[in-house]
């Protein structure tokens, strides 16, 4: 029998460049299209399959326990926590991301947000679209140089975020329990980088770990013109606190790409604030990053079928 591969995607015009790479190499592999988010449609649509390539669908136990002869599902992006690893490698499965990718471009789209904030570039753009604006209008703006910026997470995005940024401003802090040091930044811990930061940037994954760890005490060590930044994960900072903290003044403003709700919900408070800049978890996208994506995942499922390790496997 062929073997059966399943692709579940929900953003893209088609795989056929996924089909390309599989094909290359196993041209007689099955290969099925799946357009589900839910667990229950996703396990009717892909059937028995050896290898699955997912963006959001549900990978739970129950998708788990029903594709018994799956030998391992492959994230099509960094995040992957549509899928339970960990019980994936209890059943002997594996799970692979692609952590490379976009790394560029999202530590491109932080450092352009950290400028729109500093330079108050949406504030004015209002301003003279209303015909009124004035300078005395525009609000506090520090001199970049003098600013000290923290960064919640130290992992690959940081890393290269805080390269790019480091000739801007006067020092980096960062707190990342698991990283001991790193050349640009200065290690703290997360009380400080909150007291201390004019800018506060946040490169985290969502885990249970992870969950609000900017939330109200840490908001509330921060200063009155602080902005913070979040091209991370949503649920990793507490929104309710953050639209609170800005309707009251005590925050400077802020610039998300990403929302503990995705997409944001039109009920939220965060669109009426005027301080707040919205981007809808856009920060990973060019054509080259979608590109390489999807090379690296489906050359990942080309390892599965082998019965190789994938090469970013997680688990």
């Amino acid at each position: 029998m062929p073997l059966r591969v399943v692709i579940n995607y929900q953003e893209f015009a088609d795989v056929e460049l996924e089909k390309a790479v599989i094909r290359a190499v196993f041209p007689d592999a099955e290969i099925i299209e799946s357009h589900a988010r839910d667990a229950k449609a996703f396990i009717e649509e892909s059937g028995a399959v050896d290898a699955a390539l997912v963006q959001y669908a549900d990978v739970n136990r129950e998708v788990i326990d029903a594709q018994r002869a799956c030998r391992g599902y492959v994230r099509n992006g960094i995040g992957y926590n549509n899928i339970d690893a960990a019980y994936a490698a209890e059943r002997g499965k594996y799970v692979a991301n692609c952590p490379l990718y976009c790394l560029d471009e999202v530590s491109n789209h932080a450092l352009a947000l950290l400028l729109a904030l500093n330079r108050k570039l949406f504030t004015i753009n209002e301003l003279l679209r209303q015909g009124a604006y004035h300078i005395t209008k525009v609000g506090r703006v520090p001199r970049l140089a003098d600013c000290t910026a923290g960064l919640v997470g130290m992992g690959n995005i940081a890393r290269a975020f805080a390269v790019k940024l480091r000739p801007l401003v006067r020092r980096i802090v960062f707190y990342d329990p698991y990283v001991e040091a790193h050349e640009q930044c200065e290690k703290v811990d997360l009380e400080t980088l909150c007291a201390e930061s004019d800018y506060v940037s946040l490169h985290l994954p969502f885990t249970p770990d992870t969950r609000n760890v900017i939330g109200v005490a840490e908001i509330a060590r921060m200063g009155p013109a602080t902005c913070i930044i979040n091209t991370g994960r949503g649920g990793t900072l507490d929104e309710e606190a953050l639209g609170a903290a800005l309707r009251e003044s005590r925050l400077g403003g802020a610039a998300l790409d990403v929302f503990a709700d995705e997409p944001l919900t039109l009920d939220s408070p965060l669109w009426a604030l005027p301080n707040v800049i919205l981007t809808d978890h856009a920060a990973w996208f060019s054509e080259g990053a979608v590109e390489e994506m999807k090379r690296t995942s489906a050359g990942q499922v080309v390892e599965l079928l082998r019965g190789e390790r994938p090469r970013h496997a997680v688990n």
